[in-house]
């Protein structure tokens, strides 16, 4: 009897399995690895989010937007600014998927979804990402029992 042939979509399932196991391994020691580099950088993480959250880099922008002004474009180069910063909290691990589909939607990076209301839609989820970064800096150790913020930047790292 001839070898049963795989189908691609058994094959594409595998293949998610095994780098979702790849980026799993270790989970605990990146995770507090993870903490370790967000208390060493808190300081810079909460000056950024209280960069975006003032009147310029929050109040004013989102203005911007019900107010249909290019100006709301802006927002783009906050956003990859959190981007950057946040992945370089654990350099070796690579964001979710879902998020950077978010982010190159909004920061410029797929044009045909580069409207006003992406750009916005991108801001908001590097903004709530540097807040919890921000928020559970101050963590003794990775809880047992998971606060959603925390279990939502978790996330973010493809930790959870």
């Amino acid at each position: 009897m001839p070898p049963k042939k795989r189908d691609s979509k058994s094959s594409a399932e595998e293949k998610r399995l095994e780098r979702y196991l790849k980026l799993r391994e270790n989970r605990e020691e990146k995770e507090r690895t993870l903490l370790a580099n967000l208390k060493s950088r808190r300081p810079e993480l909460a000056a950024l989010l209280e960069s975006c959250s003032d009147h310029w880099g929050y109040e004013d922008p989102i203005y911007r937007f019900y107010h249909a002004s290019f100006k709301v474009m802006r927002l783009r180069a906050t956003t990859d600014k959190i981007v950057a910063t946040l992945h370089n909290l654990l350099p070796e691990q690579p964001l979710n998927e879902m998020f950077l589909q978010i982010i190159a939607e909004g920061a410029g990076r797929e044009s045909s979804h580069d409207t006003p209301r992406a750009v916005v839609e991108a801001f908001f989820h590097a903004r709530y990402m540097l807040e919890m970064a921000v928020r559970y800096a101050d963590l003794e150790a990775p809880p047992q029992t998971l606060p959603s913020g925390w279990a939502a930047f978790l996330y973010l790292f493809n930790l959870r």
